[in-house]
C-alpha cells in the first residue's frame, strides 16, 4: 500500500502519522500490507493465515455441522464472561494500588453485529480506571476496515475517559486515524506515563510481532525512566522474553483466542503463535514479569467457541512485597 493508492484525506493522517512513529515504520507497515493484499508470499514470514484459507471455513463449520457442535459453538461465541484477575507486580507505586485495567482483545467486531450488542451489553456496567486493547479489531487481515472502525463508534463511549491499544495482525496502520479520531490512543512502539497522586505507571504497546514484525522495543520503552513499573501493550505472547529482559512489570496480550475451540478441559487444538503453550491463555509469568494472555472477546475463522468461552478481563494490581 502507498500513498499514492490513498485518498487525499488517507494521506494527509497517515503524513501525520508519519512525522510521530518514524518513516521507515510506516513505510515499512505499509509495504507488507500492500504485499499481504496482493497475496504475495514471502520468505521467512507468516505468510500463511489459516484464516485466509477460505476452504478451511467452509471445512470446519461442516465438520462442526456434521458433528452437531455448530450451534452450541455460536451460542458459546455469545456468552461473554467477565474474568477477574488480581495481580501482584513489582515496582507498582503505592498511589496505584488497586488500580483496575479494563482489558479487551481480538474484538473482531466486524464478525457480526449481534456480537458487538453482547459485548456493548457486557461492559456496559463494569468498574475500572483504564481501558487497554492489544489488537485484531478487524475480522479478515486485508479488505475493507471501515465497518469495524464503525463498531467501534458504538462500543467507545462504554470504554471510559482513557482507552490504550495497539494494532493485532488483522488490523491495517490506515486505522489509527479513526480509532484515535475517537479517543483510543494507539501505541506504535510508543509509551505514556499515567499519573496518581504524584506517581507513575508507564504503559507501552508494540506493533504487531506475530504477523508485521514491526514491533520494537527498544524504542518503545527508550522514554522509560530505569526502575520504573511498567506495562507492555502487546497484540502475541511471542515477544515475552525480550519484554521479561527489558525489565517490564507485566505484559498484557492477545491473539491465540486461547485456541477458540478447544479439547475438553480447554486443552488447545491450534494457538498460532510460537509462543510456548503454557502462554496461550490467561496468566503466566516469566522470571520476575508477570503475565496474561486474553482468549478474546471474538471469533476467528468461524463464529464458534468450543470449551473456551470468548472473556473481557478485569486486572486490579496490587504491590508485590
Amino acid at each position: 500500500m502507498e500513498y499514492s493508492e490513498c485518498s487525499d484525506v488517507e494521506r494527509r493522517e497517515l503524513a501525520l502519522l508519519e512525522s510521530r512513529i518514524g518513516r521507515t515504520h510506516l513505510r515499512q507497515r505499509l509495504g507488507i500490507e500492500g504485499d499481504h493484499e496482493a497475496q504475495i508470499v514471502r520468505k521467512g514470514t507468516h505468510f500463511f493465515h489459516l484464516e485466509n484459507w477460505h476452504a478451511a471455513h467452509v471445512l470446519i463449520r461442516s465438520l462442526l455441522f456434521v458433528a452437531g457442535l455448530h450451534g452450541r459453538g455460536r451460542r458459546n461465541a455469545l456468552n461473554i464472561q467477565v474474568r477477574h484477575n488480581d495481580i501482584s507486580i513489582l515496582r507498582l507505586p503505592r498511589a496505584f494500588e488497586g488500580y483496575t485495567l479494563l482489558h479487551l482483545s481480538d474484538l473482531h467486531l466486524d464478525s457480526s453485529h449481534d456480537f458487538v450488542d453482547q459485548l456493548m451489553d457486557k461492559v456496559r456496567d463494569l468498574q475500572f480506571d483504564v481501558c487497554v486493547m492489544t489488537g485484531d479489531y478487524r475480522f479478515r487481515t486485508f479488505g475493507p476496515y471501515a465497518p469495524s472502525l464503525s463498531a467501534m463508534v458504538r462500543l467507545r463511549p462504554l470504554l471510559g475517559n482513557v482507552v490504550y491499544a495497539v494494532l493485532g495482525n488483522h488490523d491495517t496502520i490506515r486505522m489509527v486515524p479513526g480509532l484515535e479520531a475517537m479517543g483510543v490512543r494507539v501505541l506504535m512502539n510508543e509509551s505514556v506515563c499515567v499519573q496518581r497522586q504524584d506517581e507513575e505507571l508507564a504503559i507501552v504497546g508494540i506493533d504487531d510481532a506475530h504477523y508485521y514484525g514491526t514491533h520494537n522495543m527498544q524504542k518503545a520503552s527508550s522514554d522509560i525512566n530505569a526502575g520504573a513499573c511498567a506495562i507492555l501493550l502487546s497484540h502475541t505472547p511471542e515477544p515475552y522474553r525480550h519484554a521479561a529482559h527489558d525489565d517490564f512489570s507485566l505484559m498484557l496480550c492477545g491473539h491465540t483466542h486461547g485456541g477458540q475451540i478447544c479439547l475438553p478441559g480447554g486443552v488447545p487444538i491450534i494457538t498460532d503463535s510460537d509462543a510456548p503453550r503454557a502462554l496461550a491463555r490467561g496468566a503466566w509469568h516469566y522470571h520476575d514479569m508477570v503475565g496474561y494472555t486474553s482468549v478474546g472477546c471474538g471469533v476467528s475463522i468461524v463464529d464458534v467457541r468450543l470449551n473456551c468461552p470468548p472473556e473481557v478481563t478485569l486486572h486490579r494490581l496490587s504491590r508485590r512485597q
